[in-house]
């Protein structure tokens, strides 16, 4: 029996309206969609006037599930993954079953579509051209020492945050980064009350502590400027310490 195929589908961030023609007819055509919640899937869905097999996909059963799901595409089933909004994967389910049918060759194909990083970043007014993609920080073990190897990067960094642990987080990156750092907080992305708040991180947080932040929300957050880091590097240096940069650097 010929292989079936998995199909990586970006849904909407907020406006319905961002799905892809392309997306609506794989929905159409898959014979399995697997939602990382089946009730805002099926609104979607819904809206859309698709009837498809709706099966649920999550991070709380997605170690159990995907070697199931990678069987039955091998029996020739075109299935679809979709998460809450965005991109499956990226901060939401789907790493594990798109493994499996990778390992057994099965076909895997991504659609281009909706993720909340990449307008935060292009209107947060900051370098985009380079960037690392840090999504959510740990809650508690590892945040203090990832957040510390972040204090020499360079590139813009991206981070999703949740409305009430915001402040905190913006806190914390004063302490870090200091508090005349850029940043831009980026709030409901493509929805009626979007918003982006931009400014140094002291001013940033000054505004979400008078205002209580709702909806999804993005930080964006400027490298350490090159001068500083030739400044740190040189400081190095003088110490005989090593940055692990140094090497690759020169």
């Amino acid at each position: 029996m010929q292989s079936g195929i998995l199909y990586i589908v970006p849904t909407p961030v907020g406006n319905l309206e961002d799905i892809t023609l392309r997306a609506l007819s794989v929905l159409k055509e898959a014979d399995i969609i697997l939602a990382e919640d089946t009730r805002t899937s099926g609104i979607l869905l819904q809206h859309y006037g698709i009837k498809g097999h709706l099966v649920a996909h999550h991070k709380f059963n997605e170690h159990e599930t995907a070697a199931g799901i990678r069987d039955k595409i091998m029996q020739g089933k075109k299935v679809a993954l979709i998460s809450d909004a965005g991109t499956p994967g990226i901060s939401d389910p789907g790493f594990l079953l798109a493994r499996e049918c990778a390992r057994e060759g099965i076909e895997v194909q991504t659609l281009p579509g909706a993720t909340a990083c990449i307008p935060a970043i292009v209107s947060s007014g900051l370098p985009c051209d380079r960037f690392c993609f840090e999504g959510f920080l740990p809650v508690k073990k590892g945040r203090k020492t990832l957040l510390d190897s972040l204090t020499k990067e360079t590139r813009t960094m991206i981070f999703y945050e949740s409305p009430r642990r915001l402040a905190g987080t913006l806190e914390q990156f004063v302490e870090v980064f200091g508090p005349d750092r850029e940043c831009s907080v980026a709030r409901e992305i493509s929805k009626l009350h979007e918003e982006h708040c931009r400014g140094s991180l002291a001013q940033v947080l000054e505004h979400f502590r008078a205002v209580e932040p709702k909806g999804e929300i993005v930080i964006v957050v400027a490298g350490l400027p090159q001068e500083t880091h030739k400044e740190h590097r040189n400081k190095y240096r003088m110490e005989g310490k090593d940055d692990g940069q140094e090497e690759i650097d020169g």
